[in-house]
């Protein structure tokens, strides 16, 4: 098949054609009939009428039916599959008979996006708002006496709708509908937060008499039932059959080559994806395609706007073509202020911007129609936000273009070599855990502070809570009467946690030469984000850590402007406290347990910005850090592992790189970070008396990724090993066996010894 047009202005230089490892045609999509549920006011099918609805599509159709029906329901469809819609239809409906409804997303730029779609349907009988932290405090109060359709986020359901539920009481007797937006987004800790606040939101519910259905609205993902039952701790059906219109896709997969730069060990290292990123961008815009670069971080969407500048300059001048052709290119990120955000998405819509360097800030559904091409740079994550970003392209039915640039990292390399992981059906599940004791413990607190809690509450929470206040009326925070669990301290319980981080007391980020608070950064995070040394982003701002006082609580910061970032390195040690599940894997065993980890951050990587070039370690004061979490891990007996010692094999070596590469795999199965997981390897455990290699959750107790590692660990161990086979490296680097987290400084590391272990692991031939 002939490359789109799009795609042949990347490939004119001949050197890029060895990039692209693989080119998927995604065929264009005719859409299926569409209809009106006779329910549906014939008022409500005009408005939709004029804006060119002519009814809904099966899957719209089948979702508001079941919502129709009181049925809670999840809807987990493509990008630009007309979600909003599946849930409009009922929402307004609802509105119209009297009720409320209460809409959620994780972001302010959705929530208000979604407010104007609503306006413009100009029904005179829906009072339509947003209520969070950029609502004025004089509107609050209009909000709460006469909205009866709020967009609000899990943030302030917990500090302020919860708490204060009785000043909301008429809204909460109302309530027909709840709306859980881009629920994808709701995974790890922070997705067990949300699940226990929804819980809370149902008990107030119940108080006041209402029983709203909920609707989720998701991205495609593996098992969306069994995630939304989790999630809300509600039955839940499912629609996942998307009968909407879609133009064709000309997927590329794009491998940066090798460079003649050398990092740790001599290992190679590969251009930046980042750098391709910017001269892609550049040639696009130079042929005038409308185009959305995205990276995973402020500094680089700045970095990529700039460099893309720089090259549509020169490109300008060697043509002759007119200067200005750099202004069509800006970067967008959470950072800039409201406004400032919603003029770029305006000039993109309209075609004066033709190149947007941005975060994932533009990924959730905004409206940003009529783009051609989108460049991802960098594996972001999930399938779902894969799809969800390069969704961002042909949303009006048109084809379009989307390229995955590999950056120098294990899963990278992995995906750009195997395409299948990411054409064939998902493979990721949305992994959370409701009943981690460190979640659940703060919102009971919360819940008892709302309304005091009963033994029949007990069931809304799930089987951990019944010991979890147990433990808080032992700590002293909830008191236990022959009535229920009651909060009497006088500060706010919702203060217990942070839903959004990781516990423990913040640690607050000042500018030291003005006292200026910039913001705060947890506990926990802050060995590794605020160290003394670290660079540190604040709203696109660069700063230098001068000094990170733990006793303070307060990390000194000032405006600098350095070439190059900063990696935080690790030594842990780890002990088993409990196996709760094991099974043989090849000659070894695998297990799920709990552990004790001790990390110290011991030192810190400086990498140059643009190459990624290492410019050394610096070593760093701080104290050890233990946290009790789930993990899995895999041992290999003696007679299974003397073999290769006899062959010269480095054991340790082997189990370090397999470690490494593990930790880089397992995000393709559990929707985490490589940050949010860590790792041990040991030629000889104490525990174990056998040669071990642990995964375990950074979060204290968990967060039902070692859990989702051990349900997957055959195809995760698999890839672990497919992805250290594709490398084209020698010794190893960082796109396979490499961590930059690493606090050994990547030593000892042996690239054939893993392959040889992981064969015998698996059971696989060697060779």
């Amino acid at each position: 098949m002939r490359p789109s047009p799009s795609l042949a202005c990347l490939l004119g230089v001949p050197a890029r054609r060895e990039r692209v490892t693989h080119v998927e045609h995604v065929p264009a999509r005719q859409a299926g009939q569409v209809r009106w549920p006779e329910w549906v006011a014939e008022p409500l099918v005009t408005r939709w009428a004029n804006q060119g609805v002519q009814g809904l599509w099966p899957h719209q159709a089948e979702t508001a039916e079941l919502v129709h029906r009181g049925q809670n329901v999840i809807i987990a469809t493509g990008t630009a599959s007309g979600k909003s819609l599946a849930y409009q239809v009922p929402a307004i409906t609802s509105v119209l008979d009297g009720g409320t409804v209460l809409y959620l997303t994780p972001t302010k730029a959705l929530a208000a996006d979604q407010l104007r779609a609503l306006q413009a349907l100009g029904v005179p009988e829906l009072r339509a708002a947003t209520f969070d932290g950029d609502t004025p405090f004089e509107e609050r109060d209009w909000v709460r006496q006469h909205a009866n359709y709020i967009l609000t986020n899990p943030d302030m359901l917990h500090r302020t709708l919860l708490p204060r539920h009785s000043r909301w009481s008429s809204f909460w007797r109302r309530l027909r509908m709840v709306v859980v937006d881009e629920c994808h987004g709701y995974r790890g800790v922070f997705g067990s937060h949300v699940a226990q606040i929804l819980r809370r939101l149902r008990r107030i519910c119940h108080r006041y008499g209402s029983r709203p259905v909920f609707l989720l609205s998701s991205a495609t993902a593996s098992e969306p039932k069994a995630f939304a039952m989790r999630l809300t701790g509600l039955q839940m059906a499912e629609v996942t059959t998307d009968a909407s219109p879609r133009g064709a896709v000309t997927f590329a997969l794009w491998e940066p080559p090798l460079t003649d730069l050398r990092g740790e060990r001599g290992a190679p290292l590969r251009r930046p994806a980042t750098a391709e990123a910017a001269d892609l961008l550049a040639d696009l815009v130079l042929a005038d395609v409308r185009t959305l670069a995205f990276v995973r971080s402020r500094r680089a969407a700045e970095s990529v706007a700039l460099s893309t500048r720089a090259r549509l300059s020169d490109l300008a001048a060697d043509a002759g073509l007119p200067g200005e052709i750099e202004d069509k290119v800006d970067a967008y990120r959470a950072g800039y202020l409201a406004e400032e955000r919603r003029e770029l998405e305006k000039a993109l819509r309209s075609g004066d911007l033709l190149g947007l360097a941005t975060t994932n800030a533009l990924e959730l559904g905004v409206d940003v129609s009529g783009l051609d091409a989108v460049l991802i740079a960098g594996w972001p994550g999930t399938r779902a936000s894969l799809w969800q970003q390069a969704g961002r392209a042909g949303r009006a039915g048109q084809d379009a273009l989307a390229v995955l640039i590999a950056r120098d990292d294990p899963l990278d390399t992995y995906l750009v070599h195997h395409p299948e992981a990411l054409f064939g059906r998902p493979v990721e599940a949305i992994v959370l855990d409701p009943d981690n004791p460190y979640v659940l413990g703060p919102h009971l607190c919360a819940a008892a502070a709302e309304v005091p809690l009963t033994e029949d509450d007990l069931e809304v929470f799930g089987p951990a809570a019944k010991d979890v206040l147990t433990g808080l009326v032992g700590e002293g925070l909830l008191r236990q009467r022959p009535a229920g669990w009651f909060w009497t301290r006088r500060e706010r319980a919702v203060d217990l946690t942070d839903i959004r981080g990781a516990g423990g007391s913040p640690v607050q980020v000042v500018e030291s030469s003005t006292g200026r608070l910039l913001g705060t950064v947890d506990e926990a995070a802050s060995h590794t984000t605020v160290h003394t040394g670290a660079v540190y982003l604040h709203r696109g701002e660069t700063f230098m850590v001068e000094e990170l006082d733990l006793e303070a609580g307060v990390a000194l910061v000032e405006a600098g402007t350095p070439d190059y970032t900063t990696f935080a390195r690790d030594v842990t040690e780890i002990s088993v406290l409990e196996s709760l599940r094991s099974r043989p894997l090849g000659p070894g065993e695998l297990h799920f347990g709990s552990v004790e980890v001790t990390r110290q951050v011991v030192s810190y990587l400086k990498r140059r910005l643009q190459s990624g070039e290492p410019l050394g370690d610096e070593d760093l004061d701080l104290p050890p850090r233990t946290l009790r979490t789930r993990a899995v891990w895999w041992t290999l007996p003696a007679p299974a592992v003397t073999s290769l010692a006899e062959e010269g094999l480095d054991l340790g070596g082997a189990a370090h790189a397999a470690e490494h590469a593990s930790i880089g795999l397992l995000p393709l199965f559990a929707t985490c970070d490589r940050w949010d997981i860590g790792g041990v390897s040991t030629e000889l455990h104490a525990d174990t008396g056998l040669l071990t290699v642990f995964v375990y959750d950074g979060h204290e107790g968990g967060a039902g990724f070692a859990e989702r590692g051990y349900a997957r660990a055959l195809d995760w161990l698999t890839a672990t090993r497919e992805a250290i086979a594709s490398c084209e490296c020698e010794r190893g680097c960082p796109s396979c066996i490499q961590s930059p987290k690493c606090g050994n400084g990547n030593e000892p590391l042996d690239k054939a010894g893993a392959l040889r272990l992981l064969a015998v692991l698996l059971s696989l031939d060697p060779g």
